[in-house]
């Protein structure tokens, strides 16, 4: 069923608020990727979010709250560290997986007693999250398996006329979406690499342990804990092949490999080599954050073009580079090679 989508200024705030509040699906910037809003305490407004992506039930969502005040409304048990946690990064890419309370639908948890929390760093998103009075469930605004969207605009190509409402917020200052740690295991369990780095993390909490799902394709029969585990997430139509390696290496490995009727996702300084081909640059090869933020451009760039196959350059795991480099791995369908 085709809706006619609004598009709010960040100033509409009381309007975007409304929407949440009547069981309409928002559009909300934050500052990581643009989501898809939903009251995360009504179970038909949350199914919709599944409709309109298209996303397979046993994929849980985040709750998204204004501060961490909220905490104890949805979660039991709340440890201490999740506190030490909030006050060092939220506002902020970070989302906790705590034991839920029974208020939470299990729509939103997939069945899990478990349930991720988030306060973004965007002050029109919180602002009309607390005038909405609810929690809002939100994954990424794009269609499932697409790359996820930074602007609005992005968002509008997958779900205009899907939606209610989208607040346009500008472009997002991060790229890829929230770091995802389970405080409910000893030791914790970094299970999204994201904005906040399993570095910061550590310097917090000590060790964090790594779950496989970072580095590999989950089976099908294991069952995701948090989003973005299990399922081939941000895929343009094209398929993808990542070069991990040196830069230099990779940059002539793909150069030998390199065919015609092929695309290239490389770092700025490469891109001289692949004169000819379609080519999207994501920053400079030490520069990981600008990575992050345009990954997911380069990705849906290539859907506006006839290629038939990608080359992805990968950073290295340091930092932000290990979140970058699971979204490539995650469109390639973990199909990596060694330069």
């Amino acid at each position: 069923m085709s809706v006619k989508t609004e598009k709010f200024r960040p100033d509409q705030v009381a309007e975007g608020a409304a929407v949440l509040r009547r069981g309409g699906l928002l559009g909300i910037p934050t500052e990581t990727v643009y989501g898809l809003g939903a009251n995360g305490l009504d179970p038909e407004a949350v199914a919709r979010i599944f409709a309109a992506k298209g996303r397979p039930q046993d994929n849980p969502l985040i709750l998204h709250v204004p501060s961490a005040d909220w905490l104890e409304r949805y979660c039991a048990d709340v440890p201490g560290v999740a506190y030490t946690l909030a006050g060092r990064f939220w506002p902020g890419p970070l989302t906790m997986i705590l034991k839920r309370k029974p208020a939470v639908p299990d729509r939103v948890t997939a069945g899990l007693d478990t349930v991720g929390m988030r306060c973004p760093d965007h002050m029109v998103t919180r602002a009309i999250i607390a005038a909405a009075g609810v929690p809002v469930a939100a994954p990424s605004g794009n269609t499932s398996g697409r790359p996820s969207p930074t602007s609005a605009a992005d968002m509008l190509e997958d779900m205009d006329g899907k939606i209610d409402g989208i607040v346009d917020g500008g472009p997002c200052s991060v790229g890829v979406e929230s770091t995802i740690v389970d405080l409910t295991v000893t030791p914790p369990r970094l299970l999204r690499p994201g904005g906040v780095t399993l570095e910061e993390l550590e310097a917090v909490l000590g060790e964090v342990a790594v779950d496989p799902a970072v580095r590999r394709q989950m089976g099908e029969d294991e069952h995701p804990r948090a989003p973005g585990m299990k399922y081939r997430h941000y895929a343009p139509k094209a398929p993808v092949t990542v070069v991990k390696g040196a830069p230099a290496d990779a940059a002539r490995y793909i150069r030998r490999h390199l065919s015609e009727g092929e695309g290239v996702i490389c770092f700025t300084e490469f891109v001289p080599l692949y004169a000819g081909h379609p080519v999207e640059p994501i920053g400079p090869a030490d520069d990981p954050a600008e990575q992050a933020r345009r990954v997911f451009d380069a990705l849906r760039y290539f859907d506006e073009t006839d290629v038939e196959h990608i080359w992805a350059m990968c950073p290295d795991e340091a930092g932000i580079g290990l979140a970058v480099a699971n979204r490539l791995n995650k469109a390639a369908g973990f199909h990596i090679v060694e330069a």
